[in-house]
């Protein structure tokens, strides 16, 4: 099932038909954290288990995310990532 197209903003240089909900989870995870408006960020937060995107934030992928954003969403969720990873993202 493709993602919905008012995803592709956060998703810009994907095509959303080609991207796996579940196979792609951490991508899409961190592109709406990172990007997403509230729409987006509601739609993430349906579609995803807390369980899930909290790995994602414990677990930050190397240099995709903005720092800010990490750091809010961390403080949102109450994450406590190794800041060796921190620093790396």
């Amino acid at each position: 099932m493709a993602l919905p197209q008012f995803l592709q903003p956060y998703l810009w240089s994907y095509d959303l038909k080609r991207l796996d909900k579940i196979q792609h989870k951490k991508t899409i995870i961190t592109s709406i954290l990172n990007l997403g408006d509230d729409k987006a960020v509601s739609w993430l937060f349906k579609n995803y288990s807390i369980r899930d995107i909290k790995n994602v934030l414990k677990n930050p992928q190397r240099g995709i995310w903005q720092k800010q954003s990490l750091l809010y969403w961390q403080i949102i969720l109450d994450v406590k990532a190794p800041k060796i990873k921190q620093e790396l993202a």
